[in-house]
C-alpha cells in the first residue's frame, strides 16, 4: 500500500527546512552591508570606529555607540556591531 503525503504537508515540510538557510542568507547580507559602511566610516583605517567617525556615517551606531561600547574602549569594531545588529 503507497502513503501520499499531501502537498500542503510537503510544502510547510519544504518551508520549515529553508527558513534557516534564509535566516542565514539575511544574516549574511546584513554582515556584508555592516563590513562594508564600517569599512567607508572608518577614515583611518584601523578597524575601529570611534563615535566622531560614526557620528556622520552611521548615526544609529552613533545614538547607540556607549550602548555597543559597553567597556568604555573609545571605539567599536564591525564585529561588536554585527554582534548588537543580529540580536
Amino acid at each position: 500500500m503507497k502513503s501520499y503525503i499531501s502537498k500542503a504537508v510537503l510544502l510547510a515540510f519544504i518551508a520549515l527546512l529553508a527558513m534557516p538557510i534564509t535566516s542565514f542568507a539575511g544574516d549574511a547580507s546584513r554582515n556584508q552591508e555592516i563590513a562594508d559602511r564600517f569599512a567607508k566610516c572608518d577614515t583611518n583605517h584601523d578597524g575601529k570606529l570611534t563615535a566622531n567617525e560614526a557620528k556622520g556615517c552611521m548615526p544609529r551606531i552613533y545614538d547607540h555607540f556607549s550602548d555597543i561600547d559597553s567597556s568604555n574602549k573609545g571605539y567599536v569594531t564591525v564585529a561588536e556591531i554585527q554582534a548588537i545588529a543580529g540580536r
